[in-house]
């Protein structure tokens, strides 16, 4: 029975099969951490993560025979990939299933900002409306959203959002020729053109704090930021000052950058819904996720072409 080591437990229709297949050594219960690894180094051959725990240089280190490292998730900026490649440690993800979840709550994110959703249901709840008419609030339809990150996520936004009627404009690494919407290499350039922009870029260092103080300014008083990619793409500094000053109007998110542990000063605006990191968090998806995980790890021990790799 090939040995795994998973850094932090799976749905558990995902653990049965997992348990059943393999040896599996779980981190995340053990007392000692260490002892654990050192225990059974020498024979654990994959490690199953998830995006947000990842795989670092340090613990692939100490598993001299680690073959493969399979995550659950589509992000791999938690996972040294260089050091992966550097000794020739496979690694996959999970692409595609969840990619129409994430562009779902996009939307949703967008008008519960707009609309105010959350303090909709509040001013029913609490009574207000039998006292006064809730305050106006803003439209979607219609609007120039911008779109940072052009890959399966932001498409799957773009196609959303035009059935919105909104000029959809987006901001990459290059233009997309398959695509009808109109490109912005200039991601200021885009702010400005843009009431409302969806960030749906890969994290790293190469996109870390890409929207900046620079960017919300150019996004302005009317302009509402979502975020379904990475706590890392947006500068909280910046974003919480533009928030409580009124340099934007509002934002939705469903990640950040010190999560679980955000930044209370979010509790306080009234002007950001926030979601706990949960844009895949379907029971559809999250099935598609787990099965895509297994049958990576089947397919690299069985000897047959990986589904979804990324090393």
């Amino acid at each position: 029975m090939t040995d795994i080591l998973m850094t932090g437990p799976y749905p558990d229709w995902d653990m049965g099969d997992l348990e059943a297949k393999y040896r599996v050594h779980k981190l995340w219960q053990a007392e000692d951490k260490d002892a654990l690894i050192a225990s059974h180094a020498a024979a654990i051959r994959a490690i199953a993560t998830r995006g947000e725990l990842g795989a670092s240089a340090a613990l692939m280190a100490k598993l001299p025979n680690l073959e493969i490292v399979s995550c659950y998730g589509v992000g791999t900026d938690a996972i040294d990939l260089a050091y992966a490649r550097a000794n020739g440690i496979r690694v996959t993800n999970t692409p595609d299933v969840l990619t129409e979840d994430v562009a779902d709550i996009g939307i949703g994110l967008l008008l519960a900002v707009a609309r105010k959703i959350p303090l909709a249901d509040a001013y029913v709840r609490d009574g207000s409306w039998r006292k006064a008419n809730m305050p106006l609030v803003t439209r979607v339809c219609g609007k120039g959203l911008g779109i940072v990150g052009m890959g399966r996520v932001g498409a799957a936004v773009a196609r959303r959002a035009a059935a919105f009627d909104c000029a959809v404009a987006y901001f990459d690494v290059r233009k997309r020729e398959d695509l009808p919407y109109a490109f912005v290499g200039d991601l200021v350039e885009l702010a400005r053109q843009s009431e409302f922009m969806i960030v749906t870029l890969a994290g790293g260092d190469s996109t870390k704090h890409i929207i900046n103080a620079d960017i919300l300014a150019a996004l302005g008083p009317d302009g509402i930021v979502i975020n379904i990619s990475r706590g890392s793409t947006v500068d909280e500094t910046a974003l919480l000052a533009a928030l409580e000053s009124g340099a934007i109007k509002g934002a939705g998110l469903d990640v950040f950058w010190n999560e679980p542990t955000i930044d209370e000063r979010f509790l306080k605006l009234s002007n950001v819904v926030l979601q706990p990191h949960h844009a895949s968090g379907t029971v559809e998806t999250r099935k598609a996720m787990g099965q895509l995980v297994r049958d990576n790890l089947a397919a690299y021990f069985g000897g047959h072409s990986l589904l979804t790799p990324v090393v």
